[in-house]
This record gives C-alpha cells, sequence and structure tokens, in this order.
C-alpha cells in the first residue's frame, strides 16, 4: 500500500469510521432510552378461570453466577393464593444459591432443596412463620431433588458427581437419626461409561434431577442426559422399567421431574416435562418385560413448541396439569384438551410447583390417567393472559428468529439452534433491568465494535508492512 493510495482510501476511511461510530453510538443510546422506562417482570397472576384449590408453591430457581445469588434474578419459594396472587415470598437466606424442589408433608410443612457453594441445603420449613423446623446439609453438590420418606430418610437424586473416569453419580438413602448413608446406587454399575458425552467427558455424567418412591422399595429417577425415565428396585438394584433411550429424541429430549401414575386396570403411566422437545407428554407402559423394558404409547401430548424449557408436570385429582414453563418464567394449569384455566407469572426461572392440600404427587395415587379421562391426543395451548415474551401476541426476538430463518429450507436447522440459543443468552445473561431489546441493540454494539477493532487493526498493519516495503525499494 503506497502513501497515495493511503491518501486517496482516507475519505472513504473517514466515512465508514462515522458511520460505524453513529450506528454503535444510537444502539448504545438507544439502549438506555428503551431501559429507562422498562419493568421487569415480576410476581404477577395471568388466566384465572378456576380458582385453584387452597395455596400453589413454586419453587423459583433463580440465577447465581460461582456460587452467589443474583438479587435481581431471586431464589426464591413463592406461595400463591387461590387467584394467583402472592401469598409470599421466602428467600432462603443469604447463603442459598438457587432453589430447586419443594415437597408438602403430611404435617403441613415443607420440605424444600437448595443449594449453596459446594453444598446441598435441605430442610423442612414452617410456611406459617417462614421458619425452619430443622436442617441438615450434605456435602453433595447442586442436588435438585431429596424426598423425606419413612419419616427420618433422605431419598438423594446424587448429580455432578463425576471425575476422570469415575462417576458417583446415581441415588442414595441418608438416614437423619443416625447421619449415615445406609443404602446407595450408581448408574456407573448400570450403563456404559460412553453413555451420553461419556463420563471422562463431562463432571455432569447423569443429570439426574428427579428421584421419587412410587411403591414400596420402587424408585424412579430421571437421569436427564440419558433421555430416560427408570424405575430401579431397592432390594435387586436392577432397572425394572424404563421410558426412552439416549439419544432418541422423539420419545424425550434431556426431561425433567417425571410423576408416576397407574390407570384404572393398573397399567403403568409416566407424565414427563419433555424439556428439550418444549411440551409435556404422557406415555402408558402397554405390556412390561423382565429386562425392564416397556411397550410404551404415547398417548397425551400438550404445548408442542408453545412452552419453552418446561421442568415439572403434575397431574391434579381433577384431571388438569400443572406445568411449570420455566423459560416463559410462568407455572400454568391447563386442562387435557390444552385450556388455561390458572396462571401466574414467576420469573426467573420456576423449577417446581405442587398444590399444598394433594401434598407430594409422588405419594399421592388418586391422581387420574389421561387415557382413563377419555383425552389421548395431542393439543395446543389457549387462554393465557399473554404476560410472558411468545405466549401472547407480543413477540420475543427469538420467536421472530426462529418464525423467520425456521421457514427458510437452507437455514433453518441452524437458525432454529440458534434460537434456542438465544434463549439461553437473553434470559440468563441478560440484566433484569434491562428491556431485551435493548440487551439485543447492545450485543450488536458490541460486535460492530469489535469489528471495526479488528479492521484497524488490520489496516494499520498492512499500511505499516507497505511502508516498510516502499523504504527498502527505494
Amino acid at each position: 500500500m503506497s502513501a497515495r493510495s493511503a491518501l486517496v482510501d482516507a475519505p472513504r476511511r473517514h466515512k465508514l469510521r462515522a458511520l460505524l461510530a453513529v450506528v454503535v453510538l444510537a444502539l448504545v443510546v438507544g439502549a438506555g432510552v428503551t431501559s429507562a422506562n422498562y419493568e421487569p417482570p415480576e410476581l404477577e397472576a395471568g388466566t384465572v378461570e378456576n380458582e385453584a384449590n387452597g395455596t400453589t408453591y413454586v419453587a423459583v430457581q433463580g440465577f447465581h453466577f460461582d456460587g452467589e445469588g443474583n438479587k435481581k434474578k431471586p431464589a426464591r419459594l413463592v406461595a400463591f393464593d387461590e387467584r394467583a396472587s402472592t401469598k409470599w415470598v421466602y428467600d432462603g437466606g443469604e447463603s442459598v444459591s438457587w432453589f430447586y424442589d419443594v415437597d408438602p408433608l403430611p404435617n403441613g410443612n415443607l420440605l424444600a432443596v437448595n443449594t449453596k457453594p459446594g453444598k446441598t441445603l435441605v430442610y423442612e420449613l414452617d410456611p406459617q412463620t417462614r421458619e425452619r423446623v430443622w436442617s441438615e446439609t450434605l456435602n453433595i453438590t447442586d442436588t435438585h431433588d431429596v424426598d423425606l420418606i419413612n419419616g427420618d430418610q433422605l431419598l438423594v437424586a446424587h448429580l455432578r458427581a463425576s471425575e476422570g473416569s469415575t462417576s458417583d453419580e446415581g441415588a442414595f438413602i441418608y438416614n437423619l437419626t443416625t447421619d449415615e448413608r445406609t443404602w446407595e446406587w450408581d448408574f456407573a454399575d448400570h450403563y456404559p461409561a460412553s453413555t451420553d458425552q461419556g463420563i471422562s467427558n463431562t463432571g455432569d455424567w447423569s443429570h439426574v434431577n428427579d428421584i421419587d418412591k412410587i411403591a414400596p422399595g420402587e424408585y424412579m429417577l430421571s437421569p436427564r442426559n440419558f433421555d430416560q425415565v427408570i424405575v430401579v428396585n431397592k432390594s435387586t438394584k436392577n432397572v425394572t422399567m424404563r421410558l426412552g433411550a439416549d439419544g432418541n429424541h422423539e420419545i424425550m429430549d434431556e426431561q425433567h421431574n417425571p410423576t408416576y401414575l397407574e390407570s384404572e386396570n393398573g397399567t403403568p403411566t409416566v407424565l414427563v416435562a419433555d424439556s428439550e422437545n418444549d411440551r409435556v407428554v404422557e406415555y402408558a407402559c402397554e405390556s412390561r418385560y423382565a429386562n425392564g423394558t416397556c411397550d410404551w404409547n404415547q398417548v397425551w401430548e400438550v404445548g408442542n413448541g408453545q412452552f419453552d424449557w418446561p421442568r415439572d408436570a403434575d397431574r391434579l385429582p381433577n384431571g388438569n396439569t400443572l406445568v411449570v414453563d420455566t423459560q416463559n418464567h410462568r407455572v400454568v394449569e391447563v386442562t387435557p384438551s390444552g385450556e388455561i384455566v390458572w396462571e401466574t407469572l414467576a420469573p426467573w426461572a420456576p423449577y417446581d410447583v405442587e398444590r399444598e392440600v394433594y401434598g407430594d404427587e409422588a405419594m399421592n395415587a388418586s391422581r387420574p390417567t389421561i387415557r382413563d379421562m377419555g383425552a389421548s391426543g395431542s393439543y395446543r395451548l389457549s387462554g393465557s393472559a399473554g404476560l410472558v415474551p411468545g405466549t401472547g401476541e407480543s413477540m420475543s426476538f427469538s420467536d421472530w428468529v426462529s418464525g423467520t430463518f425456521g421457514e427458510l429450507p437452507v437455514v433453518g436447522g441452524a437458525a432454529n439452534g440458534f434460537a434456542d440459543q438465544w434463549d439461553v443468552i437473553s434470559e440468563w445473561v441478560r440484566p433484569v433491568w434491562l428491556d431485551p431489546w435493548a440487551f439485543v441493540g447492545l450485543v450488536v454494539a458490541a460486535i460492530l465494535a469489535v469489528a471495526w477493532t479488528v479492521g484497524e487493526l488490520a489496516y494499520w498493519q498492512r499500511a505499516r508492512l507497505a511502508s516498510a516495503r516502499q523504504r527498502l525499494t527505494s
């Protein structure tokens, strides 16, 4: 590059720089203006066609980074009244990073599961005083589900316990009276080390997110990363029933919190939040074999593509289903045909829901299956109040990406993948006080600024090389 050509290009470069500066400044200023009046979503009632039967408890996971809770995206336990309005909020204390499972106990209290840096905190909470009756700190990381069984035993789903070529992930029983583990079951004894990404490739091999006692000596587990729901016999330690298969995402894709049901004729049935498929499904085991396999039949599906990462689905005695719609930041009660009759907004990232009067869903058998109600089929959601982006007339950025690019066969798959990733970025990284479109503007401004900087560095590097060559040839 000669000095003359540099002079010729200078006006063009200056115009481009000015244009980029104006665009970046406009995006930054626009983000500030749109966020100035932006009100982040809060706890709020949505559709209420039918009043709930008593109090509904929602455990809101919240958001944390490096073990420290984010005060603007709080982890909390919320009690909602019959019309989906907030009764009270419990934040768990300063040491709590995330809220996970909550279970109503027979005495009217609640069993809650929290995490704090490197530990799991389990305790009984008095909902009237919001004080802990007792608490136990387990030396395990990020546990999602612990159930109280047999009076003084904790049934624990043990995840994030893999390192190198070994894994301790599975389930165990912890006796509160003797302070010791009295029973253990490990995935490594029943699954090849290559399952999913393999033990050696992650510290979170199975991500078992749920465990329920469904009968004496029968425990149902949900290894999310294996795309399966299994039942384990306590005595034999054999897998006696299995729904799904690793990598078979047509059945389930990284599910959460399944509920075990039985039809009137005794058919084993599983209701599950099929998280990455953005739907809730119900499967019936038509024939059960000694090796733990079943001839499964999908009998019900609701909200396919309308839910956004659902993580809990509980059948109520009236035949409706309570669903935690995590990345839409809400909890809904839907009829078998998909009509929303009760809805509450519960940011950020609700995880578990329970109706107090019915107790823990795993211990309550009086809940009908879809087949017994004669409602088999696939249904769309209807009746939302539209409080959440993507569920009403408003459209979120990720909806726009999916709707726009997803229709183009050349880029549809990649665009849908990008939209899924955008959900993660926008919901879990965006500051709570920042308008969603303002966040888009700042991201674009940052990309332009980085590209501008890289371009300037490349230009001046070429200019120096051209000047050095000119000196050598002169």
